[in-house]
C-alpha cells in the first residue's frame, strides 16, 4: 500500500445504512486503490466472519450479508473494538475498552483475541456499564461523575477479569481527566493497525508461526 492509500477516507453512515450500502460506499470512495483483501470491524458480535445481530446504530441487513462475495474479495470480519484491541496490543493480557456512543471491550491473551461483549452486563441500579460509561451516560451525568463511573468500571473490571494492562479507545476516551490504574489511551487509528495485523495472523497461521 502507497502513501496516498493511507489517506483517510470516510463517509457519514447513519441509522439507515445498511450493508449492502455500506458496501457500495466503500468502493465508491476507494474506486482508485489496489488491495486484496478487506478486513471490517463490526459494531456487534460476529460468529464466524458473519454479523450475529444487526447493529443498534445502523440500518438493517447485516446478519448473514456475504461481505466476501459483495466486496469480490477475501474479507475478515471481526468485531470493531477487537480490531481496535489489536492493533493496540503490546503483548501479555490486555483488557480494552472502546468509549463511544456504546461500551466496545474485547481481550487478548497472549496473542489469541477473545472478543467480549461487557457492554449490557447489569453494573448498578439495574442499569448496565454501557448506561453509565458510554454516551448516553457522559450526557446524563455530566463530565465529573461520568469520569469517576469510568474509574470504577475499569476498576471493576480489572478485579474480575486481572489484565496486565488496560486501553481505553473510542471517540470519548481522550474526555477521562486521569487514567485509571494500569490504564493507557488508545487511539481510533489503531484499528487500521489491527486490520492489517488480522491478515498478519493469518498468513502465520497457515506458515505454523505463531
Amino acid at each position: 500500500m502507497t502513501d496516498k492509500d493511507r489517506i483517510k477516507r470516510e463517509f457519514a453512515s447513519g441509522p439507515d445504512l445498511s450493508a449492502r450500502m455500506m458496501v457500495r460506499k466503500v468502493k465508491a470512495l476507494t474506486r482508485d486503490w489496489s488491495y486484496d483483501v478487506v478486513s471490517l470491524g463490526y459494531p456487534g458480535p460476529v460468529i464466524r466472519n458473519r454479523p450475529l445481530t444487526e447493529p443498534y446504530n445502523l440500518g438493517r441487513g447485516w446478519i448473514g450479508f456475504d461481505f466476501a462475495k459483495a466486496f469480490d474479495r477475501p474479507t475478515q470480519v471481526i468485531n470493531d473494538a477487537l480490531m481496535q484491541a489489536l492493533g493496540s496490543y503490546e503483548g501479555g493480557r490486555m483488557l480494552f475498552l472502546g468509549l463511544g456512543t456504546g461500551l466496545g471491550s474485547a481481550m487478548i491473551i497472549d496473542g489469541v483475541l477473545e472478543p467480549m461483549e461487557l457492554a449490557h452486563l447489569r453494573y448498578r441500579k439495574g442499569k448496565t456499564f454501557e448506561d453509565y460509561v458510554g454516551a448516553a451516560g457522559l450526557k446524563r451525568l455530566g463530565k465529573k461523575k461520568w469520569n469517576r463511573r469510568v474509574n470504577d468500571v475499569v476498576k471493576s473490571l480489572v478485579a474480575a477479569l486481572e489484565p496486565d494492562y488496560v486501553v481505553l479507545g473510542g471517540g470519548n476516551a481522550h474526555k477521562v481527566d486521569r487514567l485509571p490504574r494500569r490504564a493507557r489511551w488508545g487511539n481510533n487509528e489503531n484499528a487500521f493497525e489491527g486490520g492489517f495485523r488480522l491478515w498478519e495472523k493469518r498468513r502465520s497461521k497457515r506458515s505454523g508461526l505463531h
